[in-house]
């Protein structure tokens, strides 16, 4: 049974910093590209980031380039997302979710997603 699971959510005031991870079992997460997305409420869920399974390719949204960082550590069958400088806007619950093509922004291209995990930001 595949199974991906996110942690590392919370609030955190604006300017600050969170690390998400997304642990996975079930399925080797090297052998896939994974997606980071979020939905914030009452909106439409949008691609954040994504890195490919074994090209090296990055993508990021406009809205978060030069303050998140995607990574992945394959031994760990696990990826992260690092969050700097969080803003109010950044406020949503955040899945990954993982798929056997490449990198995009597209979610119906990943068939394997997580349950989510909240962040807020607010003072």
């Amino acid at each position: 049974q595949v199974q991906l699971v996110e942690s590392g959510g919370g609030m955190v005031q604006p300017g600050g910093t969170l690390r998400l991870s997304c642990a996975a079992s079930g399925l080797r997460l090297g052998n896939y590209a994974i997606g980071w997305f979020r939905q914030p409420s009452g909106k439409k869920r949008e691609g954040v980031a994504s890195i490919g399974n074994r090209d090296g390719k990055i993508w990021y949204a406009d809205s978060v380039k030069r303050r998140f960082t995607i990574s992945r550590d394959n031994a760990k069958n696990s990826v992260y997302l690092q969050m700097d400088s969080l803003t109010p806007e950044d406020t949503a619950v955040y899945y990954c979710a993982a798929g056997a093509g490449g990198i995009t922004s597209r979610a119906e291209s990943y068939p394997y997603w997580g349950q989510g995990t909240q962040v807020t930001v607010s003072s």
